[in-house]
């Protein structure tokens, strides 16, 4: 894909065209170039097999959970701590809502002012795909039927084991821990990659560092308070970037007019 000169605030932003794919309709429909897939779509979803295999099917989170139980005295001691409940969890949980407040008002004054009007379609964009995200993490939240780790028996609590791929006997109590809800209010920014990519390309790492920096925070939070194995925040990072990525082809990237619909 090739990117025009950066636009300054006062002229339009640039068109992002997509690049044609040597005949292959579908491929010129979706709009991206073989590398780009490879690096925004295949190369996440390899590293997102390799990482759930070892940790859902290795065992890999119950490894790292047992480190971090035994760290804190064969307890969850950070569960209620200030740190990691109060700040991280409940302001940041609060603090990604207001951002969220934010930019829908922003995105609204967008509409109403001609000076912002080439703002308005990457707003639109980054608005729709951090709600998606959110709200498709919290919609598999309630139909995984996950436990948290600090329910597990293994872990000083009351239930057996029930992995993702693994049937859960009826009567086994309702779980709501997978993915990572709180992760995904810090990944569902990972949006901001691809509102700089389009508008501000040189800006796109700043955005891709900041949302994977706050998702950390939030994960590994949740993680010492044994409320999610870190499959649970892997998953939730993926889903918010599929996301991002569909929603970036929708949104921001235009379909070619000469392009005839495919049968």
């Amino acid at each position: 894909m090739q990117y025009l000169q950066e636009p300054s605030l006062d002229r339009p932003l640039p068109a992002i065209d997509p690049v044609p794919l040597y005949g292959n309709r579908l491929a010129r429909w979706w709009g991206f170039d073989a590398r780009f897939n490879w690096q925004h779509l295949w190369l996440p979803l390899i590293a997102f097999v390799a990482a759930s295999f070892v940790l859902m099917i290795l065992h890999g989170d119950q490894w790292l959970a047992d480190r971090l139980y035994a760290l804190q005295g064969n307890a969850w001691a950070l569960r209620s701590a200030h740190v990691t409940k109060d700040l991280v969890h409940e302001m940041g949980r609060q603090l990604s809502r207001d951002a969220w407040i934010a930019m829908a008002l922003v995105t609204l004054v967008s509409l109403s002012m001609p000076r912002l009007r080439q703002w308005r379609r990457p707003l639109l964009y980054l608005l729709v795909a951090t709600m998606l995200s959110a709200g498709m993490v919290s919609l598999l939240k309630h139909v995984t039927h996950v436990d948290c780790p600090w329910d597990l028996l293994r872990y000083g609590g009351t239930r057996e084991y029930y992995g993702l791929f693994m049937h859960r006997p009826a009567g086994s109590g309702h779980a709501l821990c997978f993915p990572a809800g709180h992760a995904s209010a810090g990944y569902s920014w990972i949006a901001l990659y691809f509102f700089f990519l389009a508008t501000r390309p040189a800006l796109r790492w700043w955005g891709l560092g900041f949302a994977l920096g706050l998702g950390l925070v939030f994960g590994i939070a949740q993680q010492l308070r044994g409320a999610h194995f870190l499959s649970h925040d892997v998953w939730a990072l993926m889903i918010c970037w599929l996301i991002a990525l569909v929603m970036y082809r929708l949104i921001l990237v235009r379909r070619p007019r000469s392009l005839a619909p495919i049968p």
